[in-house]
């Protein structure tokens, strides 16, 4: 008790229970009066733990499309929630990727936040990413993906490392800890000196150090062997993916360490 004050362990008991029912039930709406009392409680948790506060639940202040100065026309706020909205996209000549990125950039972090994913949709919590769009097309040639899936309806399902939770086609995320589409899932990514740590729902689902022999073992194995630079920079961006369907990201809090 002594490491919070009364304040935060209020807002944390109140965020959780908020959270439990809804992570539970379908979609869900919210109201105004609902969304600003999150907010408060957000700020007010993200200052008394030492932490910064990514969304104030109301506006996309502080991010913006990679390698834009503002966010893309298809990224809103729904329900306190930044969201992804597939339908803006159609007939759009932005229907390429669109990820959404940090303003600043991060080094050794904990950042914590909730995501939930439409049917048969995917999405990815990206980071570490050096934003350079005369060398990087994407952000996904420099960050490492915490992959956000709806494993029982999109065909990503079918490769372990592909599956919602994981160091997306690096290493498989534990079995189990995943919720199915529409319902709230919490993420966790802790990184610390090259350590770096997975956590959905709570549960401890990658554990890996990163830049080591055996790391670069790893990386010539994936995908991302035909990107030099992939998972090189030890600062970067946090990314929030558009793969072209729904998503929502609420509650985006990021402590450093």
């Amino acid at each position: 008790m002594n490491t919070l004050s009364l304040t935060a362990c209020i807002a944390i008991s109140m965020i959780a229970c908020q959270s439990s029912q809804q992570r539970e039930g379908s979609p869900e709406t919210a109201s105004s009066d609902t969304l600003q009392s999150t907010s408060a409680m957000n700020s007010a948790l993200a200052k008394d733990t030492g932490s910064i506060s990514l969304f104030d639940g109301q506006s996309i202040k502080g991010w913006h499309s990679y390698g834009k100065t503002s966010p893309g026309p298809a990224w809103d706020v729904d329900s306190g929630a930044v969201h992804l909205n597939s339908s803006a996209k159609k007939g759009s000549p932005e229907q390429g990727n669109d990820d959404l990125v940090s303003d600043d950039e991060y080094e050794n972090f904990d950042l914590q936040l909730d995501w939930k994913i439409s049917k048969a949709g995917n999405s990815g919590i990206i980071f570490l990413v050096h934003e350079d769009t005369t060398k990087y097309k994407e952000t996904y040639q420099t960050g490492l993906e915490m992959q956000v899936l709806d494993n029982e309806g999109h065909p990503d399902r079918k490769l372990p490392s592909h599956r919602a939770g994981s160091l997306y086609d690096l290493i498989p995320a534990k079995e189990g800890a995943a919720k199915r589409w529409g319902q709230w899932n919490h993420a966790e990514i802790k990184l610390n000196n090259g350590k770096l740590d997975l956590y959905l729902n709570d549960v401890n689902v990658v554990s890996t150090t990163l830049w080591d022999d055996n790391w670069k073992k790893m990386v010539a194995k994936s995908k991302f062997k035909e990107w030099p630079d992939f998972g090189t920079f030890k600062k970067g961006h946090i990314a929030l993916q558009d793969h072209g369907n729904d998503v929502w990201y609420r509650n985006i809090i990021i402590k450093k360490l």
